[in-house]
């Protein structure tokens, strides 16, 4: 809760204003019914009518300032809550964004949604009718507590002996709900995994007829949490049966002791009845008091989850630069990593490669090819040694400037909803005339140009209506639109044929002389012009070298070579 009072501390000001406008509506709801006695005992006795018109009046501008003042802070109530959520909302996107990939894997991306949608709905929920709410009831309560001791004691401790009971009933409800409310936010998390997962990959699901086991899975993911609220739901609906029943039980008891005391002549009719009102009124305030709880349990148990994002410290600081080694563009020393802890992903690999070279990596599935691009991007840093970028230790890089010198594309990229143009710029300020050469040299002028609309061409989110090959050369424009010095292309061009291919590396190796490539890849073709070659298995390096020493030294390359190309060094062209 500590991370989101600092959002609540600048409203302040503008919350006791709420709270005074809400104070005066509570007031005069308050005064109303002790108007009405007033009027029954001392003024209708008198039968004059004047008097009467003057305390109606009273009780009718009172009833008008109670409605004004009240739709007046319930509208500053729902404005102060929004621009809170809005502030928290933003604060916890930007932190979630610039979460390091190992915080985001130990969060995993379904709670970070869960977090970000429902959580933060909760709290909104929780500030709206806490400032609603939350202060009106416990003045109605106090105050016509107060207000009745004034007019009958004996009533009132009628009255007050029904309110430890309540108390006892919100106490247990509220200590039991707080730790299922927790859960139930943690089963939402699995829940929206799945749904994630599911909606992802419905054309594979479909593909291997898996509709029914993905149904399965979804439908226990969402019982569980049915049952979660179901527990929750059971333990909320005890407290208002309960304070009702308690209530009412005080509400038949006055009745009966009033009874009593008028026919005694302890008190008279009109005190009746508007003990009668106050008793209403604190009724309604306790179940208000009560919903007020059931939010908190759901609010304090989802703030609890946000603060822990928000607070969640920086795992990859930025270290003091020492004096880079001029000729280096990539280098591994001795780096060692592993993502989960147990096994090493990545053991003792050492290689580097001076500027304007290009390094291929090759290996099986597994082997860390695309961990070694993770690495240099530092969206993880290396368990053991040291990774090394133009000379300098990543760790050294303010992320901002060592991403803006990197064009990537990744195995599994996306492409947004907009034009082709929008894609390759990709909110940077580049004009078309760089667009334009970034498409052509990746090949990409090609199908653009099918289009009369060229670089406007539509695209659909995630590149629906493209082909495989269109999105990965639209990606590559990407990359290399704003003319980086370090390029990595992580099996970009697995969707190419090879012609397109070919023309591909033709165009780097002439306009992007000056540019440090790493490649990965499955083809040998893809890298065998390399100026390094780098040969993975199972995270360790078992060949480095040119594509001729490789043949010579490496026998996994060699056998690689044999199995994709012919003797005379050629691809083999096969076709499905």
């Amino acid at each position: 809760m500590k991370g989101i009072l600092r959002y609540i501390r600048p409203y302040y000001g503008y919350l006791a204003l709420t709270l005074a406008i809400k104070f005066v509506a509570s007031v005069m709801d308050l005064l109303i019914p002790s108007i009405l006695a007033q009027m029954i005992d001392r003024v209708v006795p008198l039968g004059e009518a004047r008097p009467i018109f003057l305390w109606g009046g009273a009780m009718l501008l009172c009833a008008l300032i109670s409605v004004l003042s009240n739709v007046t802070a319930n509208r500053m109530a729902a404005r102060s809550a929004g621009k809170i959520t809005l502030r928290i909302r933003h604060d916890l996107f930007c932190r979630i964004s610039h979460f390091s990939a190992r915080q985001l894997d130990r969060v995993s991306i379904p709670s970070s949604v869960s977090r970000l949608t429902s959580d933060t709905y909760n709290i909104n929920q929780m500030l709206a009718r806490m400032q609603r709410i939350g202060v009106r009831g416990p003045i109605l309560l106090v105050g016509g507590v107060a207000i009745t001791l004034t007019m009958d004691v004996g009533l009132t401790c009628v009255l007050l002996a029904t309110l430890p009971l309540i108390a006892l009933v919100v106490y247990f409800v509220t200590k039991k709900s707080v730790p299922v409310y927790t859960r139930q936010q943690s089963v939402l998390d699995d829940m929206v995994r799945v749904t994630q997962e599911n909606i992802a990959g419905v054309r594979v699901v479909r593909a291997l007829s898996k509709t029914d086991y993905e149904t399965g899975r979804f439908e226990a993911v969402n019982k569980t949490l049915a049952d979660t609220e179901q527990r929750a739901g059971n333990l909320m609906a005890i407290t208002n049966p309960a304070s009702t029943l308690i209530l009412n039980l005080g509400l038949t008891l006055v009745v009966l002791v009033g009874a009593f005391r008028i026919q005694a002549g302890q008190t008279q009719p009109g005190v009746i009845i508007a003990f009668l009102s106050y008793f209403t009124i604190i009724l309604n305030a306790m179940l208000g008091i009560t919903r007020i709880f059931i939010l908190c349990s759901k609010g304090a148990a989802s703030a609890r989850r946000v603060s822990e994002l928000l607070e969640l410290p920086d795992d990859q600081p930025v270290l003091p630069a020492a004096p880079a080694r001029k000729s280096e563009a990539v280098a591994f020393s001795h780096v060692s990593f592993s993502y989960q802890g147990v096994r090493d992903n990545l053991t003792d690999l050492s290689f580097s490669i001076d500027r304007g070279q290009t390094l291929g990596i090759i290996g099986a599935t597994g082997s860390g090819k695309s961990t070694v691009l993770q690495l240099l991007l530092r969206c993880y840093d290396a368990d053991r040694g040291e990774v090394r970028v133009f000379g300098q230790d990543v760790r050294t890089f303010p992320p901002e400037i060592l991403r803006t010198q990197i064009g990537v594309v990744f195995q599994n990229d996306f492409l947004l909803a907009g034009t082709a143009a929008d894609n390759i710029r990709y909110f940077r300020d580049l004009p078309d005339e760089v667009l334009s050469r970034a498409a052509f040299l990746a090949q990409a002028d090609a199908f653009l140009h099918e289009s009369p609309d060229g670089l406007q061409r539509p695209v659909l989110a995630r590149g629906n209506n493209l082909s495989g090959g269109q999105k990965q050369r639209l990606l590559i424009a990407r990359a290399l639109a704003a003319q980086p010095a370090l390029l990595l292309l992580d099996d970009a061009s697995s969707a190419l044929d090879y012609r397109t291919d070919a023309a591909l590396r033709r165009a780097l190796r002439t306009a992007c002389r000056d540019t440090t490539t790493v490649i990965v890849a499955q083809r040998v073709s893809a890298i065998r012009h390399a100026d390094r070659i780098l040969v993975l298995d199972e995270g360790k390096s078992i060949g480095f070298g040119t594509h001729e020493t490789l043949l010579r030294d490496c026998p996994v390359y060699r056998s690689l070579c044999e199995i994709q190309m012919g003797d005379g060094g050629e691809e083999v062209q096969t076709h499905a």
